[in-house]
């Protein structure tokens, strides 16, 4: 009599029925690829215009494309994050618990500044902050949040890079020569927003919250899952709002703004960005609100000037092709 098969080989079985399966819906991908891809060459031959022009491209062939702009995109933000994950303990005991240490630079240029201006309420009070982990799966479950949040900040100019050049066809020759350096300047924001939370906002926060006390009783130890919340809030929440000049800029271009709008809707800007801080702003108090408010409307006030000049460029444009 045979004796039954292993149960233990039966997971390892079905999943590789599973990659067998894949590669067999990849195959059958790609051959459709190609057959759409030698139809549209064969069209382009027919009508005489080959290097010309682009066939229209179907909704399933735009969905394709926009896959493997996505896929790729993952793929660097998980690449990003296995290089994070070789040096996870400098990348979480010198970078990102920075601001919980007295030594951090940016109370060092406080210091500086105070001395110099002699203002002592510059140099933040003495402070001493430790953090808990009361959950057995928590610093498991942080290394990977860590992980892959600064993997996505490293791996952010390539994810951009995709999103681009999946849109970039479909703009004309006029819009993508205004559009010249968008991935520099879409980075740039991006990195200084994330500069400016990790470096002004998150220190204020941790000294603030670590020298307030309603009680002498309470002991202040909050969850290290607490503060990296807080953290990837104030960096690349930041870093995503600072794209506010960008986005004016380009729906300037497009036509559905101009900076008479802009400035008459000024007031009401204002109440929308003090609403966005108040949401990325993890305490209540009016300080930290400022400090998050104050360089938001600053943006906004850049992106009026910024779209100002586009609008000018646009009717200058327009009056010289009416007299030609």
């Amino acid at each position: 009599m045979l004796k039954p098969a292993y149960k233990g080989w039966q997971p390892f079985r079905s999943f590789f029925l599973l990659i067998l399966f894949g590669l067999h819906l990849q195959q059958k991908s790609l051959t459709v690829a190609e057959a759409t891809s030698e139809r549209r060459s064969l069209i382009q031959r027919i009508r005489g215009k080959k290097g010309e022009t682009k066939a229209e491209m179907s909704f399933i062939d735009h969905l394709e494309e926009l896959r493997w702009h996505v896929i790729r995109a993952v793929l660097a933000v998980i690449f990003a994050s296995i290089l994070v994950f070789f040096k996870i303990d400098f990348v979480v005991d010198k970078i990102l618990m920075g601001p919980a240490h007295k030594d951090f630079i940016t109370y060092q240029w406080l210091c500086s500044l105070g001395e110099l201006l002699h203002v002592k309420a510059l140099c933040l009070a003495d402070f001493s902050v430790k953090f808990q982990s009361n959950a057995m799966t928590e610093q498991f479950l942080t290394t990977f949040t860590v992980g892959f949040t600064v993997g996505f900040i490293i791996a952010f100019p390539y994810v951009f890079w995709e999103i681009w050049k999946f849109i970039r066809p479909a703009l004309s020759d006029k819009e993508r020569n205004g559009t010249t350096g968008a991935i520099f300047w879409i980075s740039a924001l991006f990195f200084l927003g994330v500069a400016f939370g990790y470096l002004i906002l998150t220190p204020f926060m941790v000294n603030f919250y670590s020298t307030y006390s309603l009680s002498p009783l309470i002991e202040f130890k909050p969850t290290i899952s607490d503060y990296f919340e807080n953290l990837i809030y104030l960096t690349v929440g930041i870093g995503l709002l600072f794209q506010l000049p960008v986005v004016i800029m380009l729906l300037t271009k497009v036509g559905m703004l101009t900076p008479i709008t802009l400035r008459r809707i000024r007031k009401y800007a204002f109440v929308v960005i003090l609403i966005l801080a108040a949401i990325i702003t993890p305490s209540t108090d009016p300080f930290s609100l400022a400090l998050v408010t104050i360089p938001l409307y600053g943006l906004y006030e850049l992106s009026i000037a910024m779209s100002m000049r586009i609008y000018k460029r646009q009717i200058k444009q327009e009056d010289v092709e009416e007299w030609s």
